[in-house]
């Protein structure tokens, strides 16, 4: 049943969720059975929704409701939800949403949703060979590339640690296009102290081998027959800038390093991302 809610400002407590609360809020607010996050763009809601992800409330340009966004709104009219009157849609015209900041990026509808109940690390690589590691990534733009790349490159699942950037955040979701949606991914570790030793350690008592990608003098190419051999691989990407730490490194199996030419030491991560997912998927 469509519950469609005309707005004028957005001081109303429902709306909270796409205005007022921070994405610590979005995810602490509820967690861990109930968190939230915000799926941005038709493309994203719809990928969203293929995947399982559970809404909770729609704010949309109220001129969209005749286009793309009708056919979104006729489908989250299906949901189930708490409100006797239906699945909340939420519209207002273009000029009171240009007052929500952001809200100009969002090509007209955000949709607040359940956060999808997190796997264990062990859960999540039972049958996984290939994998990334996003070390200390805080970048919501790089999280995003980095999701999308690893699922049109073949990642069986992604790991984020402790303090890398919020895969579920707005940000990274939109850049994604989605596809944070359809790789598996889990956090490795609660608190800083889990990452890197206890990490790698996890890694190795299920299999797999851990390749650094990193500036060294005691590096293989990213081609290296051995490292593409190996059943188990988990490719490790650090933070923007500094890169991985010291430990990681020492406590990998592999440093890898792509080959540059022109004087040029390092790419940003999402591109060197893309290019060890292509590169150490073909074996």
């Amino acid at each position: 049943m469509k519950n469609i809610i005309k707005i004028s400002d957005f001081s109303s407590p429902e709306l909270d969720v796409f205005v007022r609360l921070t994405g610590a809020q979005l995810r602490s607010r509820l967690e861990p059975e109930r968190g939230i996050f915000i799926a941005e763009s038709p493309t994203v809601i719809e990928v969203a929704l293929e995947s399982g992800c559970v809404p909770i409330s729609l704010l949309c340009d109220d001129r969209l409701l005749d286009g793309r966004v009708a056919d979104i709104i006729e489908r989250l009219s299906e949901y189930p939800c708490d409100n006797p009157k239906g699945f909340p849609i939420y519209v207002a015209e273009r000029e009171v949403l240009s007052s929500l900041t952001g809200f100009e990026l969002t090509r007209g509808a955000l949709c607040a949703m359940r956060r999808p109940k997190s796997k264990t690390v062990e859960e999540l690589l039972k049958d996984a060979t290939r994998i990334a590691i996003l070390e200390e990534v805080t970048d919501s733009t790089n999280i995003g590339a980095l999701f999308r790349s690893a699922a049109a490159l073949g990642i069986d699942a992604v790991l984020v640690t402790p303090t890398c950037c919020d895969p579920l955040c707005r940000r990274a979701v939109r850049v994604s296009m989605g596809t944070v949606f359809k790789v598996p991914f889990c956090r490795i570790g609660d608190t800083p102290s889990d990452w890197p030793k206890a990490g790698i350690e996890r890694l190795h008592s299920l299999g797999f081998k851990c390749c650094a990608m990193a500036l060294s003098h005691n590096t293989v190419s990213i081609d290296d027959p051995t490292l593409m051999r190996e059943e188990k691989l988990a490719i490790i990407l650090g933070t923007e800038g500094t890169g991985l730490k010291k430990e990681t490194i020492a406590a990998c199996d592999y440093t890898v390093k792509i080959p540059m030419s022109n004087g040029v030491d390092s790419l940003n991560v999402g591109a060197a991302g893309a290019i060890a997912f292509w590169q150490l998927t073909r074996r």
